[in-house]
């Protein structure tokens, strides 16, 4: 307990200004999200509410929000498709469609293959294809 009380107090203001600078990238990008994972990240990085209050008014276990907001954050920080976006120049409309629901939205492939009426072998098809653009621009 107390390292957690010691660790809380030795932050230093680069960790702050790294943390304001991640709110502000994760503001930017809940557009991304759709529903219910943007209600919760816009009280999470907009209103500044705690993990227990966002649970309370969605009657769900805060620990399910941690792990909710984590993943979130994971997403719209690392994520593939971000890097996507950042080359959709190099992709078609159907392709961000499914980078999209695959890496964004955590959709399965057979998930994407009913919802867009495609095979999953097309669907596999086009999530490796897009992997391999996204291998070679990070090589380049």
């Amino acid at each position: 307990m107390e390292t957690i009380v010691k660790s809380a107090l030795q932050r230093t203001p680069q960790d702050k200004g790294r943390r304001r600078s991640e709110i502000d990238l994760l503001r930017s990008r809940l557009n991304l999200l759709d529903g219910r994972d943007r209600v919760i990240m816009a009280m999470y990085a907009e209103n500044g509410n705690s993990f227990r209050q966002i649970a309370r008014l969605l009657g769900v276990n805060d620990t399910t929000i941690g792990r909710r907001i984590r993943r979130l954050k994971r997403t719209l920080l690392d994520s593939e498709y971000i890097t996507c976006l950042r080359q959709r120049r190099k992709f078609t409309a159907h392709q961000m469609t499914i980078a999209k629901e695959h890496f964004l939205l955590g959709m399965s492939q057979r998930r994407i293959a009913v919802k867009r009426r495609l095979s999953l072998y097309q669907v596999r098809n086009t999530i490796e294809t897009i992997q391999q653009i996204l291998s070679t621009e990070r090589r380049a």
